[in-house]
């Protein structure tokens, strides 16, 4: 399944954005226009959706308090936020699903979060539609979306087990290095990576040594001294850790454990390991970081495989021009973001004619792309 279509409406930076996808998106803007923010709402459903996600409030408490996901633009009788996606079983063809969720927090008394609407459409046919009759009699009911109840999502439990999965990750190399010593704030779904070496470990050990070799098979083709990925168990500690050799001045090479891997290094097995995972859409924020221009030359092409191999759809933020300079990324996978007077706007760069031209004349995609949505002279000052 893939999402196809996404509406927001007063979410965070954006009043209103209507948008199409494709099996990859790609969405480039300058800083603070909502990259982040975007992805954020696709992790919002997931949130609410997943079994340990802990539903619409533990989802909104996620994201400290509701005056923090609504948009700022959003006053008087519009004070509420919506997201809306449409999905289908391949990208291209007619929505099999519709998902609408409308919150809005109480002006007095409690100011609880509540669902203001929310309704499923199956090819077309109205399954869900709230509030009903029963929610109008008791409006406790209305602190708890049918999403996230298996008692009330019964006629729609392939949707809410496809929002569910959404995978999102932002590797901080830190967190995977020291992630024992933080555990105690471990952030659900491990979006940082603080866990990722026991998820790694609790994977079932012939899919695991499958997929190391994988990694391993392709890491060599970056790093040349790299030879060999393995995972070991610290026998006193009982911790997990990660293991890479390298040849060098030592006859024997030499393994070296997660912590004296490169930020680069860390992120790339991480990033390579999530994509072999199966699962919903994957959501990735700046994969290019600490990578070399060579690896992110690879990155379109990269997902490209993940979405025919693996079925999942990916999304990426972005601010490399070298990554989308790919050839074979179409225009219709290129989400734009740009920051205007009622909030950031999105549109696809297909319906750009002037980026058009510019890359029917020849210009590289990234190199139109990326300073179009940009800041296009920064001044810096951090002395007087």
């Amino acid at each position: 399944m893939f999402i196809t279509g996404l509406k927001l409406h007063n979410w965070r930076n954006f009043r209103d954005i209507d948008i199409e996808l494709q099996r990859r998106v790609f969405i480039v803007g300058a800083n603070a226009t909502g990259k982040s923010n975007l992805l954020d709402a696709l992790r919002f459903l997931r949130d609410v959706a997943k079994d340990d996600g802990g539903g619409l409030r533990a989802a909104v408490r996620r994201r400290q308090s509701f005056r923090h996901v609504r948009s700022l633009m959003a006053r008087g009788t519009d004070n509420y936020l919506a997201i809306t996606v449409e999905v289908a079983t391949a990208p291209g063809e007619a929505a099999e699903w519709l998902y609408e969720l409308a919150i809005r927090q109480e002006t007095a008394g409690a100011r609880r979060v509540l669902v203001k609407s929310e309704r499923v459409l199956h090819c077309g046919e109205l399954v869900l539609d709230r509030p009903n009759d029963d929610d109008r009699r008791d409006d406790q009911r209305l602190t708890q979306t049918a999403l996230e109840q298996v008692n009330s999502n019964v006629e729609f439990r392939p949707l809410a087990e496809f929002l569910g999965s959404i995978r999102y990750l932002n590797l901080v190399p830190q967190m995977l290095r020291f992630g024992q010593e933080m555990r105690a704030e471990q952030l659900p779904d491990d979006p940082f990576g603080q866990g990722f070496l026991e998820l790694v470990m609790r994977t079932n050990k012939r899919t695991r040594e499958a997929r190391l070799r994988r990694i391993q098979e392709s890491l060599h083709t970056i790093i040349p001294q790299f030879t060999e990925l393995r995972t070991v168990t610290d026998e006193a500690s009982g911790q997990p850790h990660l293991e890479a050799r390298f040849e060098h001045w030592r006859p024997r090479g030499a393994w070296q454990r997660e912590h004296e891997l490169s930020d680069g290094t860390l992120r790339l097995i991480a990033l390579m390991w999530t994509a072999q995972e199966s699962g919903g859409p994957l959501l990735l924020e700046e994969p290019e970081l600490s990578l070399h221009d060579t690896v992110i030359r690879s990155l379109a092409g990269a997902f490209a495989k993940v979405s025919r191999s693996a079925g999942r759809q990916v999304f990426v933020t972005t601010h490399a021009p070298t990554l989308l300079n790919d050839d074979a990324i179409a225009l219709q996978e290129v989400v734009m973001l740009e920051w205007g007077e009622d909030g950031t706007s999105a549109s696809l760069a297909d319906s750009d004619p002037m980026i058009r031209a510019l890359i029917d004349g020849g210009q590289p995609r990234g190199d139109v792309l990326v300073p179009w949505v940009g800041v296009k002279s920064p001044q810096l000052t951090f002395v007087r």
